[in-house]
């Protein structure tokens, strides 16, 4: 089975790209959100760090963005918590899809973490920041200083750009990234 990374900024299209492939993706965002509605031994770690703010199950987002907000060292603890719990629905979704050809991995913090391997195909998205911006705009709980806390526990995205075997222009047109990712394909 061939792994592929997907990279980016937030709000770069990288799910968006990733059901173009058509492979399994496992989609880390989404995966967090199951967590926060099904998972009671989440809700118990995370209300230990902020019982203010983390109060009842299921988890409300805007609980975990007051939370992140509050105190700048709760993001990290955070994520430490949740990410591990991921790491443990990816090893499942892996041994799901072990006999398929392709999977895609949609993981925000997928070099962070440590999650990609050394065989791994990192695939960069690279959007421009005006459409990065649109887009951010239009989600649900989007706030500033949230982002850019975000931002900050991330590695700069020129080194993630490096690192990665491919780059896709990502205009936001199915077009244009079925080409993209018909040509990685053809090449893995």
């Amino acid at each position: 089975m061939k792994r592929i990374g997907l990279l980016g900024d937030i709000g770069s299209g990288k799910s968006f790209i990733a059901k173009n492939f058509g492979y399994p993706v496992f989609n880390a965002d989404n995966e967090v959100d199951k967590l926060y509605k099904k998972n009671r031994k989440i809700f118990k770690k995370l209300n230990r760090i902020s019982p203010q703010y983390i109060r009842s199950f299921p988890i409300r987002k805007k609980e975990i963005i007051k939370a992140i907000l509050e105190k700048k060292k709760h993001l990290k603890k955070i994520v430490k918590i949740v990410h591990f719990e991921i790491k443990k629905e990816m090893n499942f979704f892996l041994k799901k899809n072990k006999r398929k050809k392709i999977i895609i991995l949609d993981i925000p913090l997928l070099m962070e973490n440590n999650i990609n391997k050394k065989n791994d195909i990192l695939v960069f998205v690279d959007s421009k920041k005006k459409d990065i911006s649109k887009r951010l705009l239009k989600r649900k709980n989007f706030n500033k200083e949230l982002l850019k806390r975000f931002r900050k526990i991330q590695l700069p995205l020129d080194y993630k750009k490096r690192k990665s075997h491919f780059i896709i222009k990502n205009d936001f047109s199915k077009r244009t990234i079925k080409k993209y990712v018909k040509d990685i394909l053809s090449k893995v």
